[in-house]
């Protein structure tokens, strides 16, 4: 998951960084600043820190101790729980992912600065998001609690 989500800021972080050639009036500094705010909140700590970055250690720490070969093999799809979830789970990874797809394609047609300045917003969440997997990778195999998530695993109790 890490490795996924540093492709997607390496794929995105050229547009942020444009942003440092371009001469932005007041309103696109506002834009900005409101982007990276924003993303940092809602993306980095309400979407990863408090939900997908727990589900996704919890589960591969479930993967762990309970492999499976198709499972091992499909670890981040096992993960972010689109296999071997509950049908709630699968319907939720499919509509975020279908969600983020629309947002993208959208993103992708805004030109610059305002590409840029959406994807500064995006980067910083997605590199709060990575801290927030590893911070919770590193919690679990300190023993500490923290990892209270439903797994969404079929059949759990």
């Amino acid at each position: 998951m890490i490795l996924l989500l540093s492709f997607a800021i390496y794929r995105l972080a050229p547009m942020a960084l444009e942003l440092r050639e371009i001469t932005l009036t007041t309103a696109q500094l506002a834009a900005l600043l409101f982007s990276v705010v924003y993303m940092a909140y809602a993306e980095g700590y309400k979407g990863f820190h408090l939900g997908f970055a727990p589900r996704v250690v919890a589960r591969a720490h479930y993967l762990h101790q309970n492999p499976r070969p198709s499972h091992i093999v499909l670890a981040p799809l096992f993960c972010m729980g689109y296999i071997h979830a509950t049908r709630k789970r699968q319907l939720l990874s499919v509509g975020l992912t279908l969600m983020v797809v629309c947002f993208v394609i959208v993103a992708r047609m805004l030109p610059q600065p305002w590409r840029g300045i959406v994807d500064a917003g995006v980067v910083v969440g997605l590199t709060i998001g990575i801290g927030s997997i590893a911070y919770f990778m590193v919690a679990l195999g300190q023993g500490k609690p923290g990892l209270n998530v439903p797994l969404e695993v079929p059949g759990e109790a």
